[in-house]
């Protein structure tokens, strides 16, 4: 077996199974879940139409590289969304779809680590788990940055070494960020195009929750924004990777795509073509309906403003809680993770993430010890009623 497998450390979902087991809950009150971030909004009738209209598609083998008209909306979606230059996002040669951006971030970072040169995957800290396994199964060593209160929650760029920086190949940015919600600038993103060019790095940026954003008149920012903005207009060094998961509410669809530098695609294009991940067309015409619509993620966004409306003022009450920029997440303060998460499953029967298992101890300690990753996916009457039980332990 490839020794690499051993270093993987197990998912937190498994953590928190083992957290909870022989706890027993109060039969009473229903079950909440706000531990996984898996979307559980309606998802919308016309993707399901155009999914279910083209079953005949599961009779052909699909393309690597996917459908032209699929290729054309993301790229067309991107350009609408972030402002790009007409034309700046080439279907052909600069974007590809993904099973979902997991699968993406996961198998990129395999096509571009080079093993042999002692290679550093650098990320954040608190972070996605995908993250850090792919950079060991790539044959990376994890470098991580802290993201905590006294850097806005952003992975701290000066916090790095020179030989860090010459040693790594692969920066994983988060934005908005997994389990925070902060949202780096313009110009944040534009230092780390400055580092990527002055040490010869690849940016992947992990943008699924740039459509969940609390304030509509200041939609996040994206990588290829600050690339145009720095004069990479062939998005030099850069890929974004974007689902349909958070944004159109279809998690099951397992619909994303990577896009930017063309030289890079190429290359994980050739990679993918191996690996065997093609999308099914009937997802992919899903997915063209779902990219050329934006009026149902306006929708999709007031529901969870909705969620932050009714559930911050209860918490506020008992939790040192911030309000994120984006992203449908609470990252509250909480006297021990662990506890405070079996306990409120025990007595409230109310599920939450335990924020050290999502992050690694550093010499500066665990920034994910003491807090817990609150999921706002339920409905807005449930969201509210965990909110109450949360307050009612902590009372």
């Amino acid at each position: 077996m490839n020794p690499a497998l051993a270093q993987l450390r197990p998912y937190p979902f498994e953590r928190l199974r083992a957290l909870l087991a022989g706890a027993q809950p109060p039969a009473r009150l229903p079950h909440i879940s706000l531990s996984i971030g898996e979307p559980r909004h309606e998802p919308p009738r016309f993707v399901l139409d155009a999914l279910t209209a083209n079953l005949a598609g599961f009779g052909s083998y699909p393309t690597t590289a996917g459908v032209l008209q699929l290729r054309a909306a993301a790229a067309a979606w991107l350009i609408r969304r972030f402002r790009l230059p007409a034309g700046s996002v080439d279907p052909e040669t600069m974007l590809i779809p993904v099973n979902g951006t997991r699968e993406g971030l996961f198998a990129f970072a395999q096509a571009v680590v080079d093993p042999a040169r002692a290679p550093l995957v650098v990320m954040p800290n608190p972070f996605y788990q995908i993250y850090e396994g792919a950079a060991l199964l790539a044959g990376a060593q994890p470098h991580f940055l802290g993201n905590d209160r006294a850097n806005a929650y952003l992975p701290d760029l000066d916090d790095v070494p020179p030989e860090v920086w010459q040693r790594c190949q692969l920066l994983f940015l988060c934005s908005p960020g997994n389990p925070t919600g902060a949202v780096a600038g313009i110009d944040y993103l534009q230092r780390a195009l400055a580092l990527a060019d002055r040490y010869d790095f690849v940016i992947a940026s992990d943008e699924c929750y740039s459509e969940i954003y609390l304030d509509e008149a200041r939609p996040p920012p994206g990588l290829l924004q600050a690339a145009i903005a720095s004069g990479h207009t062939g998005f030099e060094r850069c890929v974004v990777f974007h689902s349909l998961s958070k944004r159109s509410s279809v998690p099951g669809l397992r619909s994303g795509f990577v896009a930017g530098d063309a030289g890079l695609i190429k290359s994980f294009l050739q990679y993918r073509t191996y690996h065997g991940c093609a999308l099914p067309l009937p997802t992919q015409f899903a997915s063209i309906a779902a990219w050329n619509d934006d009026q149902h993620v306006v929708e999709n966004r007031r529901l969870y403003r909705e969620k932050f409306a009714t559930v911050l003022p209860i918490l506020r009450e008992v939790l040192e809680v911030d309000t994120p920029e984006a992203s449908f997440y609470l990252w509250p303060k909480v006297p021990d993770d662990e506890r405070f998460a079996r306990q409120l499953f025990e007595r409230q029967h109310v599920t939450v993430l335990p924020g050290s298992y999502i992050a690694r101890d550093t010499p500066h300690g665990n920034p994910g010890r003491g807090r817990v990753r609150i999921s706002l996916v339920a409905t807005v009457p449930e969201c509210a009623d965990a909110a109450a039980r949360i307050r009612s332990l902590m009372e």
